[in-house]
């Protein structure tokens, strides 16, 4: 059972990605999607394990869903 604290850093780990405050925030300042008909898991940038990783934590409604919507909301801005 997961029982780790899903915040934004913990999702950059879980996706591989430097997860420090300031390179959060360099990554949303440098990945923004323009169009809302873009789905963040259909996204460019990603590998095909963080884009299955971001529409399964959507999909099936994990625990991850919250900070994975708030990522979507970040790259939207």
């Amino acid at each position: 059972m997961d029982t780790s604290v899903h915040t934004l850093s913990a999702l950059f780990e879980q996706l591989g990605l430097a997860s420090s405050h300031e390179a959060i925030e360099q990554f949303i300042n440098t990945h923004k999607l323009f169009s809302d008909d873009v789905l963040l898991h259909e996204a460019s940038f990603w590998n095909d394990s963080q884009a299955a990783f971001l529409r399964d934590a959507i999909t099936n409604d994990s625990d991850w869903a919250e900070v994975v919507d708030e990522l979507n909301n970040s790259l939207h801005a």
